[in-house]
């Protein structure tokens, strides 16, 4: 399956800490994403793992010395940051971002990034000490300022043995941070996306719920999307996802009055709505304040509407954009024209339910889009990534007063 990065260039340079071996991670998820990498090492960096790791996990060669020999022309170090369309310098020690931030060039790793001609990414590692050094910062600083992008440390237990911040940020925050130097675009540059995923959960009794499988992939991969656009995002979520980007608002909510009570809130300061949650379309009009025992009598379970949230928000839009969901296990296009008339909504995105690899929980989704001028659009299977890139397109269309293709 293609991934975001598929024939991107990545030029990882490993420095020496010992957080080294977490760069491996880092190399296998950017290879996950379809990324071509190759990798450039200082000495320091190889007494904490040694280059054939790297060799090994790349399929290519890599960079130690400045100077390998004859056979290998010495300004390779200027071919590589000509071929490079990211460079990521992962970990980062203090002395490589200082050595950078001063221009000295002494190695392969800082040769490369003091020639570099696209996005310098930065992911620090080392003690909390060492993190707050005020001379440490002032090189962040000038970094940042001459368009380099640091992913923060986190905090937690360090090599020393004391707590604080300084920790390498997690791999899947590197990663974000590559696709947003290699794709980020201005397109919704300054626009307020609101977006919901995940299903909804309703109390039956203190222990049980009524819900859907839902598990809010492509929820997230539209707010992914949007922030990669520019967009300034938040997220209000049924789902608990293990990783959000960093930019990204997350919302995290429970039941369809709850997502109904935060869209309420979080509407009249955003421009557009992507309403891709899955919300419950009935509560129970009670909940037992007690768990319910199998040994008990057979119940019957009364159920009620809940909120019909987009249509709310379409009513109050006032010329900014409202974007739902419909999942059909019949007669889609023709329920989801009537929906998307019905609720007065800018754009439809008709969700099969019933086939392979386009439903709940897949990687993959096979949506039809439909947009207020009546444009009809049908996408093929393709991961949610990628139909969320549609689905952006068609939104960027209509704003633009196009018809949304």
């Amino acid at each position: 399956m293609r991934g975001r990065l598929e024939n991107r260039r990545v030029l990882l340079c490993v420095t020496g800490g010992i957080a080294a071996y977490k760069a491996c991670d880092v190399l296998r998820l950017l290879q996950a994403e379809g990324a071509e990498v190759r990798v450039a090492m200082t000495a320091a960096a190889a007494e904490f793992i040694a280059p054939l790791t790297f060799e090994t996990l790349s399929r290519l060669e890599v960079a130690v010395s400045l100077y390998p020999g004859h056979r290998v022309v010495t300004t390779r170090h200027v071919g590589w940051s000509e071929w490079a369309e990211c460079t990521l310098v992962c970990p980062a020690t203090l002395n490589c971002v200082g050595k950078a931030a001063s221009g000295i060039a002494d190695d392969f790793v800082t040769t490369a990034i003091a020639a570099a001609r696209t996005a310098v990414v930065w992911a620090p590692a080392m003690d909390f000490g060492m993190a707050e050094n005020a001379v440490y910062l002032r090189n962040v600083e000038t970094l940042k300022a001459l368009g380099h992008r640091f992913v923060d440390p986190e905090s937690g237990y360090l090599a020393s043995g004391a707590s604080g911040r300084g920790r390498l940020a997690r791999s899947g925050r590197i990663l974000d941070a590559v696709r947003l130097a290699l794709h980020g675009a201005a397109t919704l540059g300054g626009v307020r996306a609101l977006v919901t995923a995940g299903p909804t959960a309703e109390a039956l009794d203190p222990v049980r719920f009524l819900t859907n499988p839902s598990t809010g992939k492509m929820g997230l991969a539209l707010a992914e999307e949007a922030l990669l656009r520019g967009a300034r995002v938040s997220l209000i979520s049924g789902a608990a996802f293990g990783h959000v980007a960093d930019g990204i608002r997350l919302l995290p909510v429970r039941s369809a009055a709850d997502m109904s009570g935060a869209v309420d809130r979080e509407w009249p300061d955003h421009d557009v709505l992507v309403m891709a949650a899955a919300v419950g379309d009935y509560r129970p009009v009670s909940v037992s304040s007690s768990k319910w025992k199998r040994t008990g009598p057979r119940r019957t379970i009364e159920l009620e509407p809940t909120e019909d949230i987009v249509a709310r928000a379409a009513a109050v839009k006032n010329g900014r954009i409202v974007a739902g969901f419909a999942l059909e296990t019949e007669d889609g296009e023709t329920n989801a024209f009537e929906k998307l008339t019905r609720k007065k909504l800018d754009l439809i995105c008709l969700n099969p339910a019933s086939e392979p690899d386009a439903g709940f929980g897949s990687d993959t989704n096979r949506l039809t889009l439909i947009d207020r001028n009546r444009g009809v659009r049908r996408l093929p299977l393709m991961p949610k990534w990628e139909a969320a890139e549609a689905v952006w397109d068609a939104i960027e269309g209509l704003r633009n007063g196009g018809d949304g293709k």
